[in-house]
């Protein structure tokens, strides 16, 4: 009997030395004393991998932050799936990324309808699902969906920026619109509506939808300038808005054409459709345009480069995509760091919705982020730009969208 409870109480005794070693955060899966686990899924395939660059980028950046000794000392494991930009996968991705792997959140996970497809799931698990790689304004609404938490500027606003820029200064104007049959071209589609306001029913002459299924746009495009539209609103992923391009300045339609931000790198939307026919294209920007010689001598620019060249040496130079993975990493580094010991996922999310004035090299002059607990849309300042061919050049003022 004595022997017995002698074993019990080493059993008891080795249990509780063991609760008091364990790092703070250690009940929240995929953190302990050494590493964080960070879930991702990326299109690698299908008709949107040209984003799949994003992916890859992104474990370039947590392999400098883990060269660097880590987030207070923890490194960072980040597992990145590819969905092909099929819900359906994503959904079968996430779920082996939380319930298999043990990731302690989900960050960066790419496009609209991949993320809606997990939206309910990820706050029923009630895991970080944060800093997503969409624009899409459903991510800004921490009443409903506490644990999801977008990044870039949304749809909405961008649209709106487009619309007011067509009000001011295209005369008679006639406006077509493509845009992807989903949730992502639906809202920028509401938010340039939105933005026209009673005008939209006199200045829209036709609206064409695609869906991403399908092999070409043509017969959309053709059907665009036949509708007498001297204003093309063009909200497609790289895919479809290289032949939205390369058609319309095939066929001589030569309208105001504006072009949605995800779709605006110079290399892989503008180069691939050619540089001509890009020439006049208009968008609005957040971040640094790689590619404009003003940033050339600039110390985030080159910092940026040293980086690329160091840790993603495949990367191109002239993708745009690859500066937003570099920022939107850094983000969530400094949210991580905010976190200190505290790595439960209760924090990291009250972390990322502390983010105040956090200026970023890679972003425009003067465009901040900052999030709080009623406010989940991190960045919410834009510029218009027009391509003259080689770069983009800004104009105008700043559009401060958090300033109602």
């Amino acid at each position: 009997m004595n022997v017995m409870r002698r074993v019990l109480m080493l059993l008891l005794v080795g249990t509780v030395g063991l609760a008091t070693a364990l790092p703070a955060g250690a009940q929240t899966p995929g953190v302990t004393s050494t590493e964080i686990k960070i879930g991702n899924t990326n299109p690698y395939s299908g008709p949107a991998s040209a984003y799949g660059t994003i992916g890859k980028a992104l474990g370039a950046y947590f392999k400098k932050i883990n060269d660097e000794g880590g987030i207070n000392g923890r490194k960072i494991n980040y597992i990145t799936y590819d969905d092909s930009y099929a819900p359906p996968k994503t959904v079968e991705m996430v779920r082996r990324l939380v319930e298999q792997d043990q990731v302690a959140l989900l960050f960066q996970t790419l496009g609209t309808p991949t993320n809606s497809a997990i939206h309910k799931y990820m706050n029923g698990k009630q895991v970080p699902h944060i800093f997503v790689a969409t624009g899409a304004t459903k991510w800004n609404d921490p009443k409903n969906f506490p644990w999801t938490m977008g990044w870039q500027p949304n749809y909405q606003i961008e649209g709106r920026i487009y619309a007011q820029y067509v009000l001011k200064n295209v005369k008679d104007a006639k406006v077509g619109i493509l845009y992807q049959n989903d949730d992502y071209g639906k809202d920028y589609r509401k938010g340039f509506l939105d933005g026209l306001g009673e005008a939209a029913k006199r200045v829209v002459v036709l609206e064409q939808t695609y869906e991403v299924t399908d092999p070409t746009i043509d017969s959309q495009i053709v059907n665009l300038k036949n509708s007498g539209a001297n204003v093309f609103f063009n909200v497609t992923i790289p895919k479809f808005a290289v032949q939205a391009i390369k058609k319309s300045h095939d066929i001589g339609w030569k309208p105001v054409h504006l072009l949605n931000n995800v779709s605006s790198s110079l290399g892989t939307t503008l180069k691939p459709a050619g540089l001509e026919a890009s020439k006049g294209l208009i968008t609005a920007l957040y971040m640094k345009e790689v590619t404009d010689p003003q940033w050339k001598n600039d110390k985030a620019y080159l910092d940026w480069v040293a980086w690329m060249k160091k840790y993603y040496p495949e990367g191109a130079l002239d993708d745009q995509a690859n500066a937003y993975a570099y920022s939107v990493a850094a983000t969530l580094v400094q949210a991580l760091k905010q976190c200190g010991n505290d790595l439960s996922r209760q924090n990291i999310m009250k972390q990322a919705a502390s983010l105040k004035n956090l200026e970023l090299p890679m972003l425009l002059p003067g465009i901040k982020i900052n999030t709080s607990a009623t406010d989940f849309a991190p960045i919410e300042q834009e510029q218009l730009a027009k391509f003259n061919g080689e770069i983009w050049q800004v104009f105008g003022e700043l559009i401060d969208a958090s300033k109602k």
